[in-house]
């Protein structure tokens, strides 16, 4: 558990790590909201020793270190990208304990409406090779190519090959563990919970290209502001806000992410406590 701030007058909110098991992003959207309120970074679960966990499973082993720090409801949570999804599983669990969960925010957060063409494995070099575009054209068109049809293993000794990226055994333990979570996000049917979202969409639903495997991956629903929760959620359960940029750059454009923690305060200060 990261404690971002430790006081406030209201309940804590807690965020959720993306789908990649990160929480950096927090630190810096936190310096500029304006919110009156304990702010936590939960932990990713240990799940790597579980064979193929579900998402339910997940969010059940994160419950405890919520506990720690509030013991009973109202429950706040926020999540970025798949994060968000996660954080709903969570609100799920809880909702089974008779608790209350009065905030959730999906920042940029989607639902897609069938499974992904994909496979996890293939989702996870795409995460890699993004960390690779850098790279001049002819080295990472050889390795997007090779991506199609390795593992992630296979993928990262490749890219050692070539000169890419130094051999490094935890990158490869972390996108196992990512390439888990794909699993459980996949497999996951969100059900309609009696909470209300607020849903804070890029404008822009553009996204990087050059690290795609498979361009038709892209899910139609990111170009609907409500993301697709519609489907499980009333249209009247969800508050949708627009925030510049895409994705990335709502986040890590720090203008962008100005309007983002400004937005995600009025929102945080108006909810019920």
């Amino acid at each position: 558990m990261i404690c971002v701030r430790a006081t406030g007058s209201q309940p804590p909110l807690f965020f959720v790590p993306t789908g990649l098991g990160d929480c950096s992003y927090i630190l810096n959207l936190v310096e500029e909201m304006d919110a009156d309120c304990p702010i936590y970074g939960l932990p990713w679960p240990s799940f790597s020793e579980v064979c193929s966990p579900a998402l339910e499973a997940i969010a059940s082993q994160v419950i405890p270190a919520i506990r720690e720090i509030r013991s009973r409801g109202p429950y706040r949570f926020a999540g970025y990208s798949s994060g968000g999804i996660l954080a709903y599983a969570i609100a799920e669990q809880l909702l089974s304990l008779n608790e209350t969960v009065s905030f959730m925010a999906f920042i940029d957060v989607t639902l897609p409406a069938k499974p992904a063409g994909m496979t996890p494995t293939q989702m996870v070099c795409e995460v890699v090779l993004e960390t690779l575009e850098p790279l001049e054209d002819e080295h990472f068109k050889l390795l997007k190519r090779f991506a199609r049809h390795s593992s992630i293993a296979q993928l990262l000794e490749k890219a050692h090959q070539i000169g890419a990226i130094l051999p490094d055994h935890n990158d490869a333990l972390m996108y196992e563990r990512i390439e888990q979570f794909q699993r459980a996000l996949q497999l996951y049917r969100a059900p309609s919970l009696p909470i209300e979202v607020h849903q804070f969409y890029a404008t822009d639903s553009s996204v990087s290209c050059r690290a795609r495997i498979d361009k038709s991956s892209i899910a139609p629903e990111m170009s609907s502001p409500m993301r697709g929760w519609d489907r499980v959620l009333s249209a009247a359960a969800i508050d949708t806000t627009p925030i510049p940029g895409n994705h990335a750059t709502m986040m890590n454009t720090p203008e962008n992410r100005k309007v983002l923690a400004r937005s995600l305060s009025r929102a945080l200060n108006s909810s019920p406590t």
